[in-house]
């Protein structure tokens, strides 16, 4: 009796690596966005461009007329009429805004073809491993649906007010940081398969640790919505900014009648003190998986300490801009270092181990 030959194994220690990379580079890329979102933020880009082009806006004006056009558009905008415009923004100025809003939608673009042209290209392989197409097909899901806010929340700029919407930016953010999780974890899950272990699954403090960690991340792309970062007042090694605000703990300029997601002074005060129950469950974290994961419980103190001193370094400066941006940048790195942890916690729970 003729034995048939053995069907191929999908999703080889050959075709993993590979995949591992791909990801990574991709969250990289997501974490330069970010980076690039913070100083559209903070220099008033985000309205620059007012037309969405997919296909025909990766190119910038090439010509004096094309310029012309685009400060034109833009002129129509609140932002210009209430703010810029009175200010005397010329032609020169208003290029220096538009290349940061287009370089944040180029690097856009860029991650949404790093991540569906070598997706196809696994597919149709058939080198995915089995349980992994309808988890990148959701990451896929979330880079379009990141590319829609993106819009939505420009748009809300363009016509009845001088900045985006501060809920539709942390809604930008936050589908950002939400792929970037889905990223890192997808490339730890691949790792493990690599080395033949079970899926990490999330531990009861895995989820307290990434959703007080998405919290303090919401709570920031707020402050930045609001440009709250400046309520508390500035200057170095001024204890009436930080750690107290106005020479308090818990300032005068609270508005009762406010909604609290949109009063500045009570999203600074709870994003600085919020910040100080995050750090306590990322020491849990990082103090259960010291034995067997030191580089990570390493990288998880290493990211949240670098992350407070930037923080009151944000608010000493007045929040200058290449402080503040660090301080989202590392916001992020917090973000994937927990993942990290919450991932090594979790295989450690498949194995059974203790």
């Amino acid at each position: 009796m003729r034995i048939p030959p053995a069907k191929p194994i999908i999703g080889t220690s050959d075709d993993i690596v590979p995949m591992v990379r791909w990801l990574l580079f991709v969250a990289a890329l997501v974490l330069a966005i970010v980076v690039v979102g913070g100083i559209t933020r903070l220099t008033e880009s985000g309205v620059s461009i007012v037309e969405w082009k997919p296909v025909t806006g990766a190119l910038p004006p090439l010509t004096q007329a094309q310029w012309q056009a685009e400060f034109a558009a833009y002129q129509q905008t609140p932002q210009y009429t209430q703010v810029n415009g009175p200010a005397g923004m010329t032609l020169a100025t208003y290029k220096f805004i538009y290349f940061w809003e287009w370089v944040h939608r180029l690097i856009a673009r860029v991650i949404g073809l790093a991540f569906a042209a070598p997706l196809a290209w696994f597919w149709l392989r058939g080198t995915i491993p089995g349980g992994y197409k309808p988890r990148l097909l959701a990451l896929l899901a979330l880079g379009g649906l990141q590319g829609a806010v993106g819009w939505w929340m420009v748009s809300s700029g363009i016509v009845n007010d001088v900045k985006v919407s501060h809920f539709r930016l942390a809604a930008h953010l936050l589908v950002a940081l939400t792929t970037l999780a889905g990223l890192v974890w997808t490339a730890l899950d691949l790792m493990a398969l690599k080395r033949g272990e079970p899926r990490a699954r999330l531990s009861g403090l895995a989820i307290a640790a990434l959703a007080m960690v998405m919290v303090q991340l919401f709570f920031g792309a707020l402050l930045a919505g609001l440009r709250a970062g400046v309520v508390a007042g500035a200057g170095w090694f001024n204890w009436d900014a930080w750690p107290l605000m106005q020479g308090q703990v818990f300032p005068d300029g609270v508005e009762p009648h406010l909604v609290p997601f949109s009063d500045p002074y009570f999203i600074h005060w709870f994003h600085r003190w919020w910040a100080w129950a995050v750090v306590a469950v990322l020491i849990v974290l990082a103090r259960r998986i010291k034995a067997r994961h030191r580089p990570v419980s390493v990288a998880i103190h290493a990211s949240f300490g670098t992350q407070i001193l930037l923080g009151i370094f944000t608010v000493w400066s007045g929040v200058t801009l290449w402080i503040a941006v660090a301080h989202q940048f590392v916001g992020a790195l917090v973000l994937c270092a927990t993942v990290w942890g919450a991932h090594a916690l979790g295989r450690r729970a498949a194995s059974g181990r203790r």
